[in-house]
């Protein structure tokens, strides 16, 4: 097997790699999406915490 024949597959290639690509852009995004919205919860928190802190 040439490196050729593997990137082409049999001719469903394009079917393939297209679906690993897009596979690693939403495992990719989940990874991302899910630190961004962390950081927002630690934010929050503290805040919280500052107006507690403030109230007593």
């Amino acid at each position: 097997m040439t490196w050729n024949e593997f990137i082409h597959m049999g001719g469903y290639g394009a079917y393939v790699w297209s679906a690993y690509g897009l596979t690693a852009i939403v495992l990719t995004w989940n990874w991302v999406s899910t630190l961004l919205r962390k950081r927002e919860v630690f934010k929050a928190l503290q805040r919280s915490l500052k107006q507690q802190e403030n109230l007593s």
